[in-house]
């Protein structure tokens, strides 16, 4: 029997590993349960092999349910403020991309959720082929090579709100 992948999903402002979560989410998307009853059967098979504190409970059904309403291409991030995500197997470049992310950030003056993605699986899903690559708010800046420190800065600035 295949070991359950851990998947990383945000509670929070922190990323938790969470085990059969990939396994739970494939099969709510493949019977196209409802958002509720998917939560409900996601939540279910998470908790029978992680822990989850009681008071904690609702912020990790809620995470599920941003989450898999994002696979279903349904998505609500315009209130969620700047969210990068750095795709990459963690091999130097990728490293070195997170550092000009993090310079260009006190460059630009602003603050961001920045998560690291090394699963391929994740990175595939989220329609990369090539790494390491730069997502901004959802939407793939660049894949495949490394950007300079200035594209980097350029890509913030264009979705903070009127920022000087």
């Amino acid at each position: 029997m295949d070991t359950p992948t851990q998947r990383m999903i945000r509670i929070g402002k922190t990323s938790i590993g969470l085990l059969g979560l990939d396994i739970a989410i494939n099969k709510a998307l493949a019977a196209e349960m409802a958002v509720p009853q998917a939560v409900d059967l996601i939540f279910q098979t998470v908790k029978e092999q992680n822990y989850i504190p009681a008071a904690m409970i609702e912020k990790y059904r809620e995470a599920i349910g941003r989450e898999y309403r994002r696979l279903l291409g349904i998505d609500d991030e315009r209130d969620q403020g700047l969210t990068i995500r750095i795709l990459g197997t963690g091999c130097i470049s990728c490293n070195g991309l997170q550092t000009m992310v993090i310079d260009a950030m006190e460059r630009a003056g602003v603050a961001a959720d920045i998560e690291q993605i090394h699963d391929r699986d994740e990175i595939w899903r989220l329609g990369v082929t090539a790494t390491p690559a730069l997502m901004i708010n959802g939407q793939v800046k660049i894949a495949g090579i490394k950007p300079t420190l200035a594209q980097v800065e350029g890509w913030i600035r264009e979705v903070l709100p009127h920022h000087d």
